[in-house]
């Protein structure tokens, strides 16, 4: 990319990689000084807002659409751009971290889409987040392969025509990335991921007949999505590459988010894909916005709050009718299930879950949705293809038959499910098992045979937090407590210690992800995310 390189640039902290020089070049550097020096005051002013709109649903327990916004709502005349032909049949997109043989194992899988994760899946270390950058420039350019040092097996890209498009996710606003300074600042994660990446291969994305495409996480406001559209238009000017190149997929995975569907569509419409809708990190949003509105807020285990649920249904329905009447794609949630390579039986059930699952979505007018397996690729495949046939999508069903109250979004109690004590034990196992993972550098994990990441750990450690702060009573009679809890992790850490013997125990981070799960679970100063108090003890 040839663009004129202002002073000074980003600075870096961190001992040298492998074939850093290729990402972190002078241009680049600057590029990300630029977009941290415009913008980075903007997002604090956000992240300010979110503590001040946290505040009143403290105050209120209630959310609703926005008033100020009713005009937009109101406007039938507005769409977003057409999709790109690399993106307009989006119906299975895989899911999974940068790392050498996933990128080629996700390009290579079947699905019309991979999204390449810099976030929940990708444990921020230096390490993954700037060779993460090198994989994705080597599989732009066909110079990559994978050889694995344990199987002696090879991997290596398909013709270009059978890969996945990519969709690139980079971290949420309220990360930091310690390793790049500017001006003696930590510039936000997510403006060093969206900039290497956009900076690098915005024009060779281009040049293969697709574009620099992303997935937004964790957005909260419309005024968030404003901010990252003003990014996109600042870009693309600085590159020279012409505007409405960048397409967006919004994440809808907070509560606030859902009461502004078509506001976040309509800030970003010249630039909007789509919106997304997620699972764990909704209902994580849904316990930390409203953890002190009392037993109609309680949710119960999180394996009991399915798709289905009445508040779940409302949830995802609005977001179908919300992106079709705005020409945008409406993409599901996630098949986490990991096939087990020695219980056909496992598969046998879990694969019917799946295709219940993804048959569901499809009937009710999603584009597309998310596995995080290639063995999941043609199950959802023929979910879709059973309803779309030749067809790219169906945004030309508007589902107006759907209306959705506000009150419908949190109507948590209309569920009869309760909390249970297997579900506290397993919040904590899942837990400490994902956390010890990601402090060693893995986001993307699998644990009882399913594949689980950051959002899987936030929902755990704000599952406990609740259930203890309401005082909760458990099936069994026993009230979730803090004592309770700090014993079955105690029995859970040393369940761990004898299934994996002492030298395995010994030379992971037990005993840290243990502590930082009780200290999260248990502060009574909730943390707004469990990566915050976790990135300061993340190695590298």
């Amino acid at each position: 990319m040839s663009a004129p390189a202002p002073s000074p640039l980003a600075v870096v902290d961190a001992e040298p990689l492998p074939r850093q020089e290729e990402v972190l070049t002078e241009a680049a550097l600057a590029f990300v000084a630029e977009l941290h020096r415009r913008f980075t005051p903007r997002r604090d002013e956000l992240l300010a807002r979110r503590a001040e709109r946290r505040a009143e649903i403290a105050r209120t327990s209630t959310l609703d659409f926005l008033p100020e916004t009713a005009a937009i709502r109101a406007d039938d005349s507005w769409k977003v751009a057409p999709a790109p032909a690399a993106l307009n049949d989006r119906r299975v997109e895989i899911t999974g971290p940068t790392d050498r043989k996933m990128t080629i194992n996700a390009l290579n899988s079947g699905a019309k889409v991979w999204l390449a994760d810099f976030e929940d899946a990708s444990a921020p270390t230096w390490e993954n987040v700037v060779l993460g950058q090198v994989n994705l420039i080597d599989a732009y350019t066909r110079a990559i392969d994978f050889t694995d040092a344990r199987t002696g097996k090879s991997y290596a890209l398909k013709p270009a025509e059978e890969l996945a498009t990519v969709v690139m996710r980079p971290r949420g606003w309220h990360l930091e990335e310690r390793h790049l300074t500017f001006e003696g600042r930590a510039v936000p994660g997510a403006l060093v991921d969206f900039g290497l990446y956009f900076f690098h291969n915005a024009q060779r994305l281009i040049d293969l007949g697709k574009g620099p495409y992303f997935y937004l996480p964790k957005t909260e406001s419309h005024l968030e999505a404003r901010l990252w559209n003003d990014i996109f238009v600042f870009a693309q000017d600085y590159v020279g590459i012409p505007q409405g190149t960048v397409r967006a997929t919004v994440l809808i995975e907070t509560i606030t988010a859902a009461y502004e569907m078509e506001e976040i569509l309509y800030e970003l419409r010249d630039h909007a894909a789509g919106l997304n809708a997620g699972r764990w990190d909704y209902l994580f949003s849904i316990v930390k916005n409203f953890r002190d509105g009392g037993a109609e807020f309680v949710l119960p285990d999180r394996n009991a709050v399915t798709m289905t649920a009445p508040f779940m249904r409302a949830y995802t329905e609005l977001l179908v009718r919300t992106c079709h009447k705005r020409g945008a794609h409406a993409i599901g949630g996630m098949a986490a299930f990991i096939p087990s390579r020695k219980d056909a039986e496992v598969n046998k059930v879990a694969f019917e879950k799946v295709k219940a699952d993804k048959d569901r979505e499809a009937g009710d007018g999603f584009d597309g949705s998310w596995v995080a397996h290639p063995d999941l690729v043609p199950i959802a495949m023929a979910s879709f293809d059973a309803v779309l046939g030749d067809k790219p999508n169906q945004k030309d069903r508007l589902r107006e038959d759907v209306s959705v109250a506000p009150g419908d979004l949190i109507a948590i109690d209309s569920l009869d499910a309760k909390p249970t004590y297997d579900g506290l034990r397993n919040a904590v196992q899942v837990g400490i098992r994902y956390i010890e993972a990601w402090l060693r550098g893995l986001g993307a994990v699998a644990i009882f045979n399913l594949m689980e990441d950051a959002a899987t750990a936030e929902i755990s450690r704000s599952q406990i937090w609740q259930w203890i702060n309401a005082g909760v009573v458990f099936e069994n009679g026993e009230t979730a407590t803090p004592e309770l809890a700090r014993k079955v992790a105690a029995e859970e850490l040393a369940a761990i210690r004898a299934e994996i013997g002492e030298e395995a125990f010994a030379a992971g981070k037990w005993q840290q992800a243990h502590d930082l799960l009780l200290h999260v679970s248990l502060d009574a100063d909730y943390a707004d995310f469990l990566t915050l108090p976790a990135y300061e003890q993340l190695v590298g």
